[in-house]
């Protein structure tokens, strides 16, 4: 994600165990199916599942119904360090449709954005379960990922978001014995941003030096930050979308504290690179080719297919190009092609598009310093988890994917132009109450050998 993400965390009235693992809910996956393509043309069914991430969840005490985090603050009493936090609290199991307006039905996943129950909860972020206690991992050199997306519902402001990160497969267990809830109950989330919100890294709460939110009565941010490699493969509502391969110096989830997180002044100094290269049809330049009633028409589902080439087209070359194709109405459409001043037509993602863009823009060009494409395939080599989400943008309004942004500088300036959205829409309070039925449908998943995962 471009902005740090202040992802929404709040209680229940029901009780689980924090980085332990709470029994007043039981933890049901939900069913998703998924394929896997081989050249010949065949596919075959996998049954998987999803789980909600950990910071979503109900935390409370171990042996009773007493909240940990209650709206966006610790009981200090019962988390007065990290440590501490984890033996005291746990997690608990989640009512997916009921309190988080999460659904599944066969090879699709829906989510809502806002979901009245007891409480009110704002978006949510789920990934694809291998089994019941591992994510999927992802190895996608040399291969393709393509899925269904229908954003109709989906206005300004909002992001309804496919990605994969280099999380731990079992949401840390082995390296941090002290969680003890893992993969099953979500945790070991980590992206470029290195988001500060994350309530547990590393087994241990975040609860030093945490600040709740001054604009989300749901979140605040502790010292540290969950770091590591990321490829958002779509992030996107129905008048915008952008592909955005992230990159660290580091491999695998990194918590990070001071420099290291690149905050504020010093983002270009941390280990991750936050802007990422990204390919934003309107942002390069074709203001007609996403978007209602146009080329391809988020007026109704489409087809996004993803190809991760290599340098000598095996799955152990480097990775050397992001390539993006759509599917609407048995049309394949080719990816937009670039049309900003001193840049050729590029339509793809490659090391040599990602410097051109940053010169043409004047972007700070961390993601070739950090690595590059090179060192988005070693992330996919260590293997990928697989995150859907919806959320809305509490940092700058969503408007780094679908306005005009920053919003201090002219809109004509190169690459400040990124959407249709005036830069006065995607105000999470406007949002969550004019938008409150807005949702993503993701579905008919398939990853596997170039060409295999689409009709031509």
């Amino acid at each position: 994600m471009f902005p740090a993400a202040t992802l929404l965390c709040f209680t229940l009235l029901a009780v689980v165990r924090g980085q332990q693992v709470g029994t007043v809910t039981a933890e049901n996956h939900p069913s998703l199916s998924v394929q896997q393509c081989t050249g010949s043309g065949s596919c075959s069914t996998q049954s998987r599942s999803i789980v909600l991430d950990s910071n979503w969840r109900w935390l409370h005490t171990t042996s009773g119904y007493t909240n940990c985090y209650t709206g966006n603050t610790w009981d200090t009493s019962l988390c007065p360090d990290g440590a501490t936090c984890a033996q005291n609290c746990a997690l608990d199991g989640a009512d997916y449709a009921g309190t988080y307006g999460i659904t599944t039905s066969g090879n699709a996943l829906t989510l809502k954005f806002v979901t009245q129950s007891q409480q009110k909860n704002i978006g949510s972020r789920v990934y694809l379960m291998a089994d019941q206690s591992h994510y999927q991992m992802f190895h996608l050199k040399n291969q393709e990922f393509t899925f269904d997306v229908d954003m109709s519902n989906l206005p300004c402001g909002l992001n309804g978001a496919l990605y994969f990160v280099e999380m731990d497969a079992d949401g840390g267990m082995t390296r941090f014995p002290t969680n003890k809830a893992g993969a099953k109950y979500g945790t070991g989330y980590c992206d470029t941003q290195c988001p500060h919100d994350i309530k547990f890294i590393n087994g241990e709460a975040n609860v030093e030096g945490w600040a709740a939110s001054a604009s989300d009565p749901n979140a605040g941010s502790g010292m540290f930050g969950s770091c590591c490699n990321e490829m958002d493969v779509w992030e996107a509502n129905s008048m915008a979308a952008a592909v955005t391969p992230h990159v660290c110096s580091v491999q695998s989830q990194t918590r990070c504290s001071g420099t290291q997180c690149g905050d504020g002044d010093e983002r270009y100094d941390g280990i991750c690179d936050k802007d990422g290269c990204d390919f934003n049809s309107f942002r390069m330049g074709d203001k007609t080719f996403l978007g209602p009633g146009m080329t391809v028409d988020t007026r109704s589902k489409f087809t996004v297919v993803t190809q991760f080439l290599t340098a000598d087209n095996t799955t152990t070359g480097s990775l050397s190009e992001i390539r993006r194709l759509y599917v609407q109405n048995g049309m394949v459409i080719q990816n937009s092609k670039v049309n900003i001043p001193g840049m050729a037509a590029y339509d793809s993602i490659t090391d040599e598009f990602c410097n051109a863009q940053k010169e043409a823009f004047g972007d700070t060009n961390t993601f070739e310093s950090l690595g590059g494409l090179k060192q988005m395939g070693t992330a996919f080599d260590n293997g990928m988890s697989l995150v859907m989400s919806v959320w809305d943008d509490h940092a700058v309004n969503m408007l780094w994917l679908d306005s005009d942004y920053p919003t201090d500088v002219p809109a004509t300036n190169p690459g400040v132009a990124r959407g249709n959205c005036a830069t006065t829409s995607g105000q999470p309070t406007q949002v969550e109450s004019q938008s409150a039925s807005a949702s993503v449908v993701f579905s008919n998943i398939k990853f596997g050998d170039i060409g295999s995962t689409f009709a031509h």
